[in-house]
């Protein structure tokens, strides 16, 4: 069974989401960024969800994190809980 570990942030519009891309781009520490802005309770680990599977997480991230790019950040995906910047970190 596939594996994945990512990160994220999560806020409540899309151009808070889009202002943070860009930050983070401009060489910003994603987890950092995580820390000052994430909603989430990841946020005090850096935006750290560890490693799941498919069907663990909402449809909208299982399709980015199982497709997406790794090391790269992905962004805004819109989900029931807000937007989130996602980083996936590894996937097997």
């Amino acid at each position: 069974m596939a594996r994945a570990t990512a990160r994220h942030i999560l806020v409540s519009s899309e151009e808070k989401c889009e202002a943070l891309k860009a930050e983070i781009e401009g060489g910003r520490d994603f987890a950092e960024v995580a820390k000052e802005n994430s909603s989430c309770p990841s946020g005090a680990q850096g935006g750290d969800l560890g490693s799941f599977g498919p069907g663990q997480m909402v449809r909208e991230f299982d399709e980015v994190v199982f497709s997406g790019e790794l090391n790269k950040v992905h962004g805004p995906v819109k989900t029931q809980f807000g937007y989130h910047l996602l980083e996936i970190t590894s996937r097997s």
